[in-house]
């Protein structure tokens, strides 16, 4: 780790980018979250090895619109995935996100989407293995040039909304992307699904893969996210969100809308950044990591 990123993880735990101190945060949080037994189930060793790293997607405004806070959230979170231009995004939106997330100290991540601008890149569109590698090595392409010119360094890959979820389901999509990556540069990781086939092809190619879990999302019983305009696809509770990523930290598990408990690997944590309280997510995550004495750093 260098210099940089050491200070960093120093402010974070140190409660620098943290809350108030008057905040009403609820150790053990809600709708069936309980990180206090979560913690009290493992050693003190294993409590203080703790850490997770915070994602948050940005970088997605495009021409005259603004969608969300990327300047108030990146302090909070540690790395960016930043739109390359297909889903959100614009050549100079993309310039400054790039700008703000090494100020930051944020790792940077190419987030490449469906060409999809009126859907929000989250509508399945019938793409092909060979086209899905094309528009991935495209965008990574496109950002890393912006990261370079700013002397920063491209870390991940972190597909975006309808590519993401139909590369977590589908192999051939998952290889075609995990290919693109590799060749671009095989000293990316490849943020997936935890345990989808997109992280499974990343593993199989010799990628490193970051096994994602949401801080803000519903999941079913097979560890599938439940689809957006479903009850229980998105949890609008700040302490719910904030519960969850410490017991996800400390006991690799989490509860479904259904109240089954389930195991869920998480190397990572995503905070949409269009979420309409993605701030206030970010504050009161990082928050509830300090009190849990959870780490909060990139992913290594």
């Amino acid at each position: 780790m260098d210099q940089k990123a050491k200070e960093r993880e120093t402010r974070l735990q140190s409660g620098q980018r943290s809350t108030p101190a008057h905040s009403n945060y609820e150790a053990n949080g809600r709708g069936g979250e309980n990180p206090q037994e979560s913690a009290a189930s493992r050693g003190p060793r294993e409590q203080s090895a703790a850490s997770i790293d915070l994602n948050c997607d940005l970088g997605e405004s495009f021409g005259a619109y603004t969608l969300g806070r990327d300047a108030d959230i990146l302090p909070y979170v540690t790395s960016a995935n930043i739109a390359c231009g297909f889903h959100a995004g614009d050549p100079s939106v993309m310039r400054r996100t790039v700008k703000l997330a090494l100020e930051a100290e944020a790792a940077i991540g190419a987030h490449p989407g469906l060409p999809d601008l009126a859907g929000f890149g989250r509508r399945n569109l019938d793409v092909s293995a060979d086209e899905a590698y094309a528009m991935t090595v495209y965008q990574i392409g496109a950002l890393d040039a912006f990261v370079r010119a700013e002397g920063g360094t491209l870390k991940h890959v972190k597909p975006h909304g309808a590519l993401y979820n139909m590369a977590s389901a589908r192999p051939d999509l998952a290889e075609a992307i995990a290919e693109a990556v590799y060749r671009v540069n095989p000293a990316l990781t490849l943020f997936g699904l935890a345990n989808s086939e997109l992280t499974r092809a990343a593993e199989r190619i010799g990628l490193r893969a970051a096994h994602e879990a949401f801080a803000d999302r519903g999941y079913l019983a097979d560890g599938s996210l439940v689809p957006r305009g479903l009850h229980g696809a998105l949890i609008a509770d700040a302490g719910t969100a904030a519960a969850r990523v410490v017991r996800l930290a400390l006991a690799g598990r989490v509860s479904t809308p259904d109240g089954e408990d389930i195991e869920l690997r998480a190397d990572t944590i995503c905070l949409h950044g269009d979420g309409e309280h993605a701030l206030a997510f970010a504050r009161r995550i990082v928050e509830a990591c300090q009190m849990a004495g959870v780490a909060v750093k990139p992913f290594e």
